[in-house]
């Protein structure tokens, strides 16, 4: 199997999976119904067409660079003037992801053409949150989970936020669609959520469960050496 490598990046993100009504909640990393609708966009799919192929593929996501929880006021009118129910919606404000698509090596490489020449605007959760640099990095010849905890796969985040926390070094967060031989892994836990998508179709869009592994990886960048230098060093024996 083979890997495409995603790098999430965007001023805002939102990966809502359990919204109702007047709150429109965001998960604090990217969903699995969320990943397969940027590829079906991408590929200029309708949102009636089956996407039943792209649930094949398995996914891992590595929370490179957490971002702050953002809450958003919205009220709005409809066509006639009537007043709509006033909302709240959360958003990720400053997150990087990298997301972990596993697949056959010619699945991948197609994912990878289309997301480089998108047939469809791409977003990252909503439409107002388009990605803010292109979202293909490579394809490895790893498992998805493997990948990101690899050497192929360096930490992503913004050079600030390395500098800030390369000092005791960041733990990144890491879900992953779960198997047998995930589970029996030191340190994973698991947990369920309803994010893997049956259909887009507006008429009557459905999501089914999935069971999530869940581990933690120590990113390092290399930047402390960087900043080790003293200039009061050059005043010795003066």
């Amino acid at each position: 199997m083979s890997t495409l490598v995603l790098r999430l990046a965007a001023p805002m993100q939102s990966w809502g999976d359990s919204s109702r009504f007047t709150v429109r909640q965001t998960r604090r990393e990217p969903t699995k119904s969320g990943i397969i609708g940027l590829i079906a966009a991408a590929q200029g799919r309708r949102r009636s067409d089956s996407i039943e192929d792209l649930l094949k593929l398995k996914l891992a996501v590595r929370v490179d660079q957490p971002g702050s929880l953002l809450r958003d006021f919205h009220t709005a009118r409809n066509a006639s003037g009537e007043s709509m129910p006033l909302t709240y919606r959360y958003y990720l404000s400053d997150a990087v992801f990298v997301v972990a698509v596993e697949g056959e090596r010619d699945v991948v490489e197609g994912i990878a053409e289309s997301l480089r020449r998108p047939r469809h605007p791409l977003y990252l959760g909503r439409r107002s949150c388009p990605p803010s640099a292109p979202l293909v990095l490579k394809i490895v010849e790893l498992p998805a989970l493997a990948a990101l905890k690899s050497d192929e796969v360096p930490w992503q985040a913004a050079e600030w936020f390395k500098q800030q926390s390369e000092e005791n070094g960041y733990t990144a967060e890491l879900a992953f669609d779960l198997d047998e031989d995930s589970e029996r892994e030191p340190g994973v836990t698991s947990d369920v959520v309803q994010d893997s998508p049956v259909t887009f179709d507006q008429r009557h869009r459905q999501y089914t469960w999935r069971s999530v592994g869940r581990t933690q990886l120590i990113m390092h960048s290399g930047l402390s050496k960087l900043t080790t230098h003293d200039p009061m060093n050059a005043l010795e024996g003066v």
